[in-house]
């Protein structure tokens, strides 16, 4: 068969009957409780699933409350912290891994890497717990920041590494042809190209770290409640309009932060 009739066989995936049904469908099963949880966030009524009129009560009730603010600002701690950590271990990772060439235990530690993203957030959250316990250490928010540096480091160095794959080295050599030195070169060439990986990986660790449920609630201890616990906490005493306010405003925090990282992994593509 000549490659011309292989062309005229092949049938876009669009052009499969019912498919767009289906996706509609899942997309709508996907999403459509997540509009519903943000209308009824503007509801008037204490009860949950009886829309009384448009309010604003319940997000001025999230900012009155003392320990929604308090909860609020442990997770930013916690999520900045992770950030800053998982991103500078994760530049470092890719730098040797990528730029390092081929060494002994290359492989397996780009395996190691990725692995807290193929083993249940469950399997990682009691291991680190068991570690916690085993050794002692109870630092507080301490202990949640270290949790969420090593769960981030592989959402991190993903982008970054792709980045660095992508990079040409032209640049680089000119850098060292003129006499520039290792660190020189580094810090005047090959960071600035790299930014863009370097900000995507930050900002999509930020995301996961302040978003993350169940390792936090495994490793927190008291004065250690991040936003996602506290809701959990409320939750359980029934679902309220303020929930929903809550968790409304946390989704357009990371969807913002989401848009953001498209944005910059939409460059770097138009980029290369």
């Amino acid at each position: 068969m000549s490659n011309s009739q292989k062309k005229n066989d092949f049938r876009p995936v669009g052009a499969v009957v019912g498919l767009g049904a289906w996706a509609f469908g899942f997309m709508l099963f996907l999403y459509l409780p997540i509009v519903i949880l943000v209308l009824y966030s503007f509801n008037a009524s204490k009860l949950v699933m009886v829309w009384s009129g448009f309010s604003l009560e319940w997000y001025a009730k999230v900012f009155d409350n003392a320990d929604i603010r308090r909860a609020a600002l442990n997770s930013l701690i916690v999520a900045s912290s992770a950030t800053v950590c998982a991103t500078v271990l994760a530049t470092l990772a890719a730098l040797v891994l990528v730029r390092g060439g081929v060494f002994r235990g290359r492989g397996a530690s780009m395996t190691i890497i990725a692995l807290p993203l193929m083993v249940p957030e469950i399997v990682t959250a009691v291991a680190l717990l068991i570690v916690f316990a085993g050794t002692g250490l109870s630092l507080g928010l301490g202990n949640v920041i270290i949790a969420h540096t090593t769960f981030c480091i592989p959402f991190a160095f993903l982008p970054i590494r792709a980045r660095l794959e992508g990079m040409e080295t032209t640049l680089e050599q000119a850098s060292a042809d003129l006499y520039g030195t290792e660190l020189a070169t580094f810090r005047y060439v090959t960071l600035p190209i790299l930014m863009p990986g370097i900000l995507a990986g930050a900002m999509l660790a930020f995301v996961i770290s302040l978003d993350d449920f169940i390792i936090t609630m495994m490793v927190s201890s008291a004065g250690g409640t991040t936003l996602p616990v506290y809701i959990y906490s409320m939750i359980r005493q029934g679902v309220t309009p303020e929930i929903n306010a809550i968790s409304t405003l946390l989704l357009i925090v990371s969807s913002v932060l989401v848009t953001l990282y498209w944005l910059v992994t939409r460059k770097q593509g138009a980029e290369r």
